[in-house]
Order: structure tokens, then C-alpha cells, then sequence
């Protein structure tokens, strides 16, 4: 997907695309690049792809939740790695306030890089890892939306995510195939941890790329404190 074509599907789809969005994405490409020489940040570094497998992947959130439906929706994306699903999204609606939370500091350094560079406001970046970032009360219950983008198993991202998700918001984890047999799978933690199953939207990216899934997981009580657990304990052993 080059950079023409990933304008005119935006357009199809109706993005609020533009000159200078299009420049924005341009620049978040070449310093993607830049950086991935220095540190592992991707595996997937062609232009074409990027524009097709991070940036208009990222961006199909918005065909199902509507980020316009208030003055400023509070969005943390736990894992971002290289700024996906956030940053694309920010690009796309300035009015989004972002968070983004990573373990790894190298990567905190290039998103701070990478903020600057496009000039984006209202994002703030922490180093930390999420289990400890879920047990700080001032981001606990705080978020009208949190995402997470290839992380980990979904009962895993339930621990890492509900906790900091407000009452009324939602959980969105970002998966390919097998989406379902996951989401089987969390059924128990995600109802321990407040949340409800709302829906699971499945499609096709252009170009052949693969299947993609998004749960979405309405928060509709809070979730008990002991969560999440220290550091390392959902992954090796999970709700």
C-alpha cells in the first residue's frame, strides 16, 4: 500500500485525511526507519508495508469506535512499541489524549523523538512495566479507552488492561487469527476483572495481508485491587 493508495482508501472510508496528516505519517515512516537501524523496533520496515501493516492497520479501530463522540477521548495503549495503535490514531484525531505505557526505554526515547518530531500534543509517555503501572491510583479507572496491539494472550491483556480502564469504558485488544479461541479462553478473567464481552469485529486487510480481529470488552465494574499482580506473574501464570 503505497502512500497514494493508503490516502485514497482513508478517503473511501471516509478518515479525516489530509495535506498535513499525509506529511505526518510521511515523517513517521522515515524515523521508524532510522531508529529500527539502532534498535529492534519492527520487523516490518518497507515503506509499503508500514503504511498497510502499522499505519492503516492501527487506524481500522476507528471504523468501530467513534473517537469523535466527545471533546477529548482519554486513550492508553499499553505495549505500544513503536507507537501502534496510538499514534496513528492521534494523527488522525488531534483531539485524542494519549498515554502510552512500555517496558522498554529505548523505546519510551524514540516515541519521545517521534512526538516531537510531528509536533503532537497531549501525549505522555511512561516507562513501566504494566503491571505496576495498573496498580498506580492515579491511572486506575482512568481511561476511556484502552488498547493493546499484538502484546500478549487475551487474559493476559484483560490483567494488564481493565484495571486502568474507567467504569462505562472499554478494553480493545488488537488481534490476527484465532481471535475467538482467545477470547474462549478469558472468559473467566475478564468477567474477574469487571469486564463483559460487547463485540468481536473481523475483517480482511487490502492487499491479501491477513485476518484481523478486535475485541472489544466493555468495563462495567471495577476491577478487584489485588490487580494486576507484580510484575511477570500474569504471564507465567495467567487468570
Amino acid at each position: 500500500m503505497n502512500p497514494e493508495l493508503f490516502q485514497a482508501t482513508l478517503e473511501k472510508e471516509d478518515f479525516p485525511i489530509n495535506a498535513r496528516k499525509m506529511e505526518q505519517f510521511k515523517q513517521y515512516l522515515l524515523l521508524l526507519q532510522e531508529w529500527n537501524n539502532k534498535i529492534n523496533l519492527t520487523a516490518i520496515t518497507e515503506d509499503d508495508e508500514v503504511y498497510l501493516k502499522h499505519f492503516y492497520d492501527s487506524l481500522t479501530l476507528a471504523r468501530f469506535y467513534n473517537f469523535e463522540q466527545k471533546d477529548t477521548v482519554t486513550l492508553c495503549d499499553v505495549g505500544s512499541g513503536a507507537g501502534f495503535p496510538s499514534i496513528p490514531l492521534k494523527i488522525m484525531y488531534p483531539e485524542i489524549e494519549i498515554t502510552i505505557v512500555d517496558s522498554l526505554k529505548k523505546r519510551i526515547n524514540f516515541l519521545e523523538i517521534l512526538v516531537d518530531t510531528l509536533d503532537l500534543d497531549q501525549v505522555h509517555l511512561y516507562h513501566d512495566r504494566a503491571e505496576d503501572f495498573g496498580q498506580k491510583k492515579a491511572f486506575r479507572n482512568a481511561f476511556d479507552l484502552v488498547t493493546a496491539r499484538a502484546v500478549a494472550r487475551m487474559s493476559v491483556l484483560a490483567e494488564f488492561c481493565l484495571p486502568i480502564t474507567k467504569v462505562g469504558g472499554t478494553f480493545v485488544a488488537m488481534k490476527g487469527a484465532k481471535a475467538s479461541e482467545e477470547l474462549n479462553a478469558s472468559k473467566k478473567a475478564i468477567k474477574l476483572l469487571g469486564g463483559k464481552t460487547q463485540t468481536v469485529e473481523t475483517f480482511e486487510l487490502p492487499e491479501d495481508a491477513g485476518e484481523r480481529s478486535i475485541i472489544f470488552i466493555n468495563k462495567n465494574k471495577k476491577t478487584p485491587k489485588k490487580y494486576p499482580r507484580k510484575p511477570g506473574t500474569p504471564n507465567r501464570n495467567p487468570l
